[in-house]
């Protein structure tokens, strides 16, 4: 017997087997968003809503073994058969696989429609939210959202790569945003889309006289003075920290006191106001901090106190994101341009567009730069730099 034959067919065979599961996850999710979309499977789906209170506690025993008929096990119904159809018309064993995964949704199913095996509902699980939402595979918290912040969003049910196709790992509708350094270029052109998004946008300027839409509440603050908005960040539900200084050749004493003041310790000092508001459960599915440290922390910005400033920024959020009571996105931008940067060359308008629709895909470095070096150091840089902090400090 050829056993490199034989190992090439098992791969094979495996293969297809990943490929059947991925096919039933896919299946699920299609059928998830026909539930809130197509009217016949939505009034169903609504029973599915309906049966858990904010704790996912049970609203009502017979609610939830109606919703589980009418939802739940439709729904598996739809994955077991679409895998056992694909395997029994290829005659591919793999194939298979789909069905025996698609099987361990379709049993509990039923039995919870008969009020047993109630324990096998884990992304409902009751009591306080502990983790935060995972960027690739659906646990609690991330699958809590879609009931309680917004149930046009967050539809997947295993993997999260529907949703971030679909752009909805992330819902700014109804969002609290507060975005600081709001009156310059890149703050103006975030907050016009967050807008756009249906978000309730906070603009937070040092300028005094900043113009901006009627919808918008423009907050004024000063730096130094990042205690006093501590009681409006308790309503912030995401708080992008995007304000900087750039001093361009200077060295002087002043220069050096000023970029590290505004584009350092500022923003770590208003990053742990905010992270401080992280107080109850749902706080960890809601709320979502994103810091503009810039790729300057892996390519150099022809401006050395800006360079050294916005890295050691970097650095920091690095080693706090180890132990974050909330999600915490990095803006990882390129030269786009500003006033602090007039040679720019990308648009500030297509920056935000892209820093929004990466946040709604659920990335948590979200790049936006023509420099392609950026795209290959960055991830290794941050993996590095993080088991590096991982290893050599204690929570």
């Amino acid at each position: 017997m050829d056993l490199r034959f034989l190992y090439s067919q098992l791969l094979v065979q495996c293969l297809l087997g990943v490929s059947a599961i991925v096919l039933a996850e896919l299946i699920r999710d299609a059928y998830h968003l026909a539930g809130h979309y197509w009217q016949p499977l939505k009034r169903f789906h609504n029973l599915h809503h309906k049966a858990y209170r904010p704790d996912l506690t049970i609203a009502s025993l017979e609610l939830y073994q109606r919703a589980q008929l009418y939802n739940d096990v439709p729904e598996s119904m739809a994955m077991f058969s679409a895998t056992t159809l694909l395997a029994g018309l290829t005659q591919m064993p793999g194939f298979w696989l789909g069905s025996l995964y698609s099987l361990v949704f379709l049993i509990p199913a039923l039995a919870r429609s008969q009020g047993l095996l109630l324990q096998t509902d884990v992304t409902h699980k009751p009591g306080d939210l502990i983790d935060l939402p995972k960027p690739w595979i659906v646990n609690r918290t991330y699958h809590w959202r879609h009931h309680f912040d917004q149930p046009n969003a967050y539809f997947c049910g295993h993997f999260t790569i529907v949703d971030k196709m679909l752009g909805t790992s992330l819902s700014l509708k109804d969002k609290v945003v507060a975005v600081t350094g709001a009156s310059g270029t890149l703050g103006q052109a975030l907050v016009a889309e967050l807008t756009r998004q249906g978000a309730r946008v906070i603009a937070l300027t040092t300028r005094e006289n900043a113009s901006f839409d009627p919808k918008v509440e423009v907050l004024q603050w000063q730096i130094g003075a990042e205690e006093d908005l501590r009681s409006r960040l308790q309503k912030v539900d995401i708080f992008i920290l995007n304000h900087g200084v750039n001093v361009y050749d200077d060295r002087s004493p002043e220069a050096i006191q000023t970029s590290y003041e505004v584009n350092t310790f500022s923003t770590w000092k208003l990053a742990e106001l905010f992270l401080e508001t992280v107080t109850v459960s749902s706080h960890k599915a809601l709320k979502e901090l994103w810091i503009n440290t810039s790729e300057a922390e892996v390519n150099p910005a022809f401006s050395p106190l800006y360079e050294l400033s916005k890295r050691t920024l970097g650095d920091l959020i690095t080693l706090r994101r180890l132990d974050a009571p909330c999600i915490i996105r990095k803006l990882i931008l390129g030269p786009f341009k500003s006033q602090l940067n007039p040679y720019g060359v990308m648009p500030a308008s297509g920056v935000a567009w892209a820093i929004v629709a990466l946040a709604k895909r659920d990335f948590r470095d979200i790049i936006v730069t023509i420099n392609p070096l950026t795209y290959a150091l960055f991830p290794v840089k941050e993996v590095l730099q993080s088991l590096y902090f991982r290893l050599f400090t204690k929570p």
